[in-house]
């Protein structure tokens, strides 16, 4: 896929209808044959729409006007390329976790949980958000997820964690306020929801901080399973991790995963982890995650969490 056809993809199936600045963002770049030159200067996993845009918005930089934004991104070419180097969408989107909560609840009770590619580790207090699924609401206290599910019966009760810990090549520390910063630069510029509920939760994990792991998702996990309490159920979860992780390494990482004493949950891209005789999607034209528990796929779900189809058991 060119960087052109990457824009246009993203503009089309992510951010129509959810974000108007990222959809036209994304529309004018595809077309811009000078930005299109200059993002290929970068590494393709680095040219991908909403890290740029990020990035941007990071650098104090424009993005409500194409015109403005990109005489920013021209101007300040070797600032943004540099930035685009080191930095990925670790976007800490707690909206997943209400793609999670319904499997995360029906599985043998205490968890331990351990999240891969965990970013600043938000999603891995799903006992500390509220849910609302059309009319039914879990929950008391922590910010509301609210999530449009079709063919789900919702869970009667949260899960009850008892351990938590992640892996991230780059650990962010949600303390930090730099950290905090790349955090609310990842979201998108209507999406102030979003911004609230990540500052609620984040005030959630800074007062009883994650245990983070900064390594390799391969290298780390046997060692993290073996720390987890055994007399819990030790989950390993990921959601929108695996697309950037190279193939070979993926394909390692899923061997390991399905070979572990663990249940694993993953919601990602039907091309990153295959699944054989996946129903249709919805026809709406958007893009959709498979969400799996041990390799079998349950339902399709949408972007930051805001709505699933559950076809699954």
């Amino acid at each position: 896929m060119t960087a052109a056809d990457w824009y246009l993809d993203f503009a089309q199936r992510q951010a129509r209808g959810v974000s108007p600045t990222y959809e036209r963002l994304a529309r004018a770049v595809a077309r811009d044959g000078e930005l299109l030159a200059l993002l290929d200067t970068v590494p393709e996993p680095k040219r991908q729409p909403n890290l740029l845009f990020a990035v941007v918005q990071w650098l104090a930089g424009p993005v409500g006007d194409y015109d403005r934004f990109r005489a920013f991104v021209v101007s300040h070419w070797a600032r943004v390329a540099a930035e685009l180097r080191v930095r990925a969408t670790q976007t800490n989107e707690i909206g997943r976790s209400a793609l999670l909560l319904p499997v995360l609840a029906a599985l043998p009770q205490p968890l331990a949980l351990i999240e891969v590619g965990a970013s600043a580790g938000l999603n891995l207090y799903p006992d500390k958000y509220s849910y609302r699924y059309g009319d039914v609401v879990l929950g008391s206290s922590g910010p509301q997820l609210d999530c449009a599910a079709t063919g789900l019966t919702p869970p009667a009760a949260l899960p009850e964690v008892v351990w938590r810990a992640g892996i991230d090549l780059n650990p962010l520390d949600i303390t930090s306020p730099a950290d905090r910063g790349w955090l609310e630069a990842l979201i998108w510029p209507e999406h102030d929801h979003r911004r609230d509920r990540l500052r609620q939760a984040a005030a959630i994990a800074a007062a009883d901080p994650p245990r983070l792991v900064r390594g390799d998702l391969v290298e780390e996990l046997p060692a993290l399973v073996a720390e987890a309490p055994s007399d819990a159920t030790r989950v390993v979860f990921h959601t929108s991790v695996l697309y950037q992780v190279p193939g070979p390494h993926r394909r390692a990482f899923i061997a390991l995963a399905r070979s572990l004493p663990v249940r694993w949950v993953a919601a990602e891209d039907p091309d990153i982890i295959e699944y054989a005789d996946l129903p249709a999607p919805p026809a709406d034209g958007r893009h959709k995650n498979v969400l799996s528990l041990d390799g079998k796929p349950l339902a399709w779900t949408e972007g930051h969490g805001r709505s699933m189809s559950w076809f699954g058991a």
